[in-house]
Parts: C-alpha cells; sequence; structure tokens
C-alpha cells in the first residue's frame, strides 16, 4: 500500500486528492491534512461580503466528503517536512498539530511516500500596520468569515448613506507586493452595484487602490483583445468601465500604514499621501504557510525546499534576471520539488520564479509589484496534474513521465459579477491564454493568443458566473459525474 498525504484541501489540494482517489483506487491510502474543517468556493466570497450571499452557501464540511470517498481526513495544520524521514525511520514523513475541537494542539507524525503541498497561501496582514479584520481597520473576503464581517460593515456604511452622511469607500490592495487584483476589481464593482440598487450611489465616493502601475494589469502584466476586427487593451478596456462607473482609481500604490479612517500610501513617483475612509476593504498580501523541512539528523534544510518568502521551489528558473530577460520557459510545469522527487507543491504554495508583471521600484526603493496570481482555474489544474503523475508513477514506477500544468501553457478564465440574481447584474468575463504570456511565441498580441484572450461585459458573463459557483461546489462536493467538470 502507498501512502499519498495532501497538505490543504483549498482548490489545488482538494482537486489533487478527488483524482487521486478515482485513478488509484482504494488499494492505496490518501489522507488530506487541513486546518479548516470546511471547504470554501472563495471566488463566491465577493457575493458574501456584499450580502446578496449567506456564508452556508459557500462552504460545506470536508469529512462527510471525504468519508464518502474513502479519503481520510486529519484536521490539523502542518508544521514540518521530513523528507528523508527520521532517526527511527527513514520513510518521508510530515508533523502536524491538530486544530480539531477536543483535540487542539494534539501533534501527529505522518509517515508518506509521496507528499503534495498545496498548503495556500498565509494572509500576511501583519506586513502592513493597521490591516486587517484582526486588531486592524480594514475588512477582507479572503475568508467566508471575513466576508460576512465585510457584509456588515458594508450595510452599516449604507445605512449611513441613507442617512444623508456622505460616505467614502476604498477597495484594493492593502501592501505593494498583492496579488489578486482581479478579486479586489471584483469587489469594488458589487460594491458599486449594492450602492445603486440602495439608492445612495450619488453620495458616496468608491474608490479602487492598488499596486497596479495601470488599471487592467491585473497582475498578469495586461491582456491584448481582438474583437470586431479591432485590437483593445485591457488598460483601455477595464479604464472605459471605471469612467462608466464613476469610480476613481489610485495606482501604482504600496499601502505602508493604515489608521482608523486614513490610509498612507506610497506611490511609484516616491511621494507619500493620505486618504481619508469610511469603509475599506484591502487584500493582504500572501506568504507560504510557514513550513519548515529537517534531515534525518534533524538538522534544518528549509532552504532546501523552500524560497525566503515560505513558498515550497519546484521545477522553476529561479535564476536573477531583469524583466527583459523573463521567458515562459523560466515557469514550472511538473511541479515537482528538485531532489526530492516524491513531493510537489500546487496551487499558490509553490514559489514562482518571479512576478508576471514588470516589476517596479520607487526612488525610495519600494517594491510595488503585483505578485503572480496562482488560484482558481489554475490551482485546479495543477493540482489534478500533480495526482496524474503520482497514480502513474505508483501503477508504472519511478520512471514514469511526469505530466504538465505550466502557466505558460494553459489559459484561465475570470469572471468578475456583480449582482447574484438571473435578471439583474453584470459581469465582466475575461479569458487568457496563456497566463504566463510568451512574448516569443506571440510577439504581435502583448504575448497571448488572441484565440484565446477576450474581455466582455454583459448579463450573460453573470449567468456564467452564478453556473460556475453551482457547478465548482457540485463538483467539490464529488457528487455523480463530478470528474467530466473541467478544472
Amino acid at each position: 500500500m502507498v501512502r499519498v498525504v495532501v497538505l490543504g484541501a483549498g482548490v489545488a489540494g482538494h482537486t489533487a486528492a478527488l483524482h487521486l482517489r478515482r485513478l488509484l483506487g482504494t488499494r492505496h491510502k490518501v489522507t488530506v491534512v487541513s486546518p479548516n474543517s470546511h471547504w470554501n468556493w472563495i471566488p463566491s466570497n465577493i457575493w458574501v461580503g456584499v450580502g446578496e450571499m449567506t456564508k452556508e452557501q459557500v462552504i460545506f464540511p470536508l469529512a462527510p466528503i471525504y468519508a464518502k470517498q474513502k479519503i481520510d481526513f486529519v484536521q490539523a495544520r502542518a508544521v514540518a517536512i521530513h523528507p528523508n524521514g527520521t532517526k527511527d525511520d527513514p520513510v518521508g514523513s510530515v508533523d502536524v498539530v491538530s486544530t480539531e475541537a477536543g483535540r487542539e494542539g494534539q501533534e501527529r507524525r505522518l509517515r508518506y511516500d509521496f507528499l503534495i503541498n498545496a498548503t495556500g497561501p498565509k494572509l500576511r496582514f501583519e506586513a502592513t500596520e493597521g490591516l486587517g479584520p484582526h486588531g486592524g481597520h480594514t475588512v477582507s473576503v479572503c475568508t467566508a468569515d471575513h466576508a460576512v464581517e465585510a457584509s456588515k460593515q458594508l450595510d452599516a456604511t449604507i445605512a449611513k448613506l441613507k442617512s444623508g452622511q456622505r460616505q467614502i469607500l476604498v477597495v484594493g490592495t492593502g501592501h505593494g507586493t498583492c496579488t489578486c487584483e482581479g478579486a479586489a476589481f471584483e469587489y469594488t464593482f458589487n460594491v458599486e452595484h449594492q450602492l445603486r440598487q440602495a439608492g445612495v450611489r450619488d453620495k458616496a465616493q468608491l474608490i479602487y487602490l492598488t499596486n497596479e502601475a495601470q488599471l487592467g494589469d491585473f497582475g498578469v502584466d495586461g491582456m491584448a483583445f481582438k474583437q470586431k476586427g479591432f485590437e483593445q487593451s485591457s488598460r483601455m478596456w477595464t479604464e472605459s468601465l471605471f469612467n462608466e462607473r464613476g469610480v476613481h482609481s489610485i495606482l501604482g500604490a504600496h499601502v505602508s500604514k493604515i489608521e482608523p479612517d486614513t490610509i498612507h500610501y506610497e506611490t511609484l513617483d516616491g511621494k507619500t499621501w493620505t486618504q481619508h475612509f469610511d469603509f475599506a476593504m484591502l487584500l493582504p498580501p500572501f506568504g507560504g504557510a510557514g513550513l519548515k523541512a529537517f534531515d534525518r539528523d534533524g538538522s534544518e534544510i528549509t532552504d532546501q525546499l523552500f524560497a525566503p518568502s515560505g513558498f515550497m521551489k519546484v521545477d522553476a528558473d529561479y535564476t536573477a534576471k531583469p524583466y527583459e530577460q523573463w521567458v515562459a520557459a523560466d515557469w514550472p510545469k511538473t511541479y515537482e520539488v528538485p531532489g526530492f522527487p516524491r513531493i510537489f507543491a500546487a496551487g499558490i504554495a509553490f514559489a514562482p520564479p518571479h512576478q508576471i508583471s514588470r516589476p517596479r521600484k520607487t526612488p525610495n526603493g519600494t517594491m510595488i509589484a503585483p505578485a503572480p496570481p496562482r488560484t482558481g482555474m489554475p490551482s485546479g489544474m495543477m493540482g489534478k496534474s500533480v495526482a496524474q503523475t503520482i497514480a502513474d508513477r505508483i501503477k508504472h514506477g519511478p520512471d514514469a513521465p511526469a505530466h504538465e500544468a505550466s502557466m505558460a501553457r494553459i489559459g484561465a478564465a475570470c469572471v468578475a459579477s456583480s449582482g447574484t440574481g438571473m435578471l439583474k447584474g453584470s459581469a465582466a468575463a475575461m479569458t487568457m491564454f496563456p497566463v504566463v504570456p510568451n512574448y516569443q511565441k506571440y510577439p504581435d498580441s502583448h504575448g497571448r493568443n488572441f484565440n484565446g484572450t477576450r474581455g466582455d461585459i454583459g448579463l450573460y458573463g453573470h449567468w456564467v458566473k452564478l453556473m460556475l459557483h453551482y457547478l465548482f461546489i457540485y463538483k467539490a462536493k464529488a457528487l455523480p459525474g463530478w470528474q467530466f467538470i473541467p478544472e
């Protein structure tokens, strides 16, 4: 019996576990370790954050799903990896600390033959003073609970607007190195939609504050679309949407400190500014989960497996080089950890070789550069690819070729929707192929294939977003036919 341990039950880890069970049957053991008892469809947290959905509509308990699939579930936080085993056993292992009610703090050591690190991000609210819902002055939509609190504070702000008080609402990124600009963009327009629905849009100033150097960058260096024979950029497309909805923007910003009603930030020209707010939803930067690694003799080897950011190093080219020398081949294909062929990292857990957008610094040396997005569709594709590789190596031996899911060779779709009803709301729907631009292969279309890169705004995109919500929760619950729903 081969033992596969999956750390994390987000999109990448959950997808990998389900496909491993499908591919391996019940002959081998699959274990999922997650500190969370529930699965959360994070894209729909946006709707929870404006009161259009409840928390219960975007989460479900993991234990019953895994029990039905005959997958062992350990509710715990992984803290250390022993890739070469320990003094008493040469088999690889991972140390975990229980988060289960009644067993909090209890430690276990799980042995594995294959390990998938899909721990997702640590939400680094502490990177900016005053950021975040826990002792800070801003709200978040990164978790379902965060989104519930954001909705409550938004409702309170709307109540003040209805009483005649003017309010300033700021949505965006809370640090110069944040990712998930698409989520901030989507939440901005959901808030804008709610203000209109409440009849108070004229009393509210809505500001989008971002580390992007220009609108439409989205952390992927922007996109170029060709529609009806005309070419346009994601910058033009996004700017027109902001102008149409009356949303102001603050670009190229690093938030350095947040006080109860004031945001302090630096812009790319090196100047410092302040922005008053009555309501603010600012996303935090991400970091690795904080796993340590130890050799068999107990010596620490964390730097062999992890980058300084805490993300796990995989088969990427981590050579430091200027933006002009970045190529699509820098990006990992198999997500294997060099020197440790039985360990993989998928989703946000892997260390990217560099940003996708052009990195920028202020004259003061402050980095203002969106980190690469690695969530949603790409994470699911990575999880499935890694599961296929492990299944093949269990069935056919260690020399079986690895499956590949390079972000420089796969596409992604993003639907930013506002409102949830079938007859109201709209969506900005974008697709890109590939995620990481290949300027050598597609020199005339901003590094991407025009046939797979599009942008549209309309009600139909809103229907797609709503359909995806139900489809992916159906898939995540491993209901009949789940495997036929694409990642």
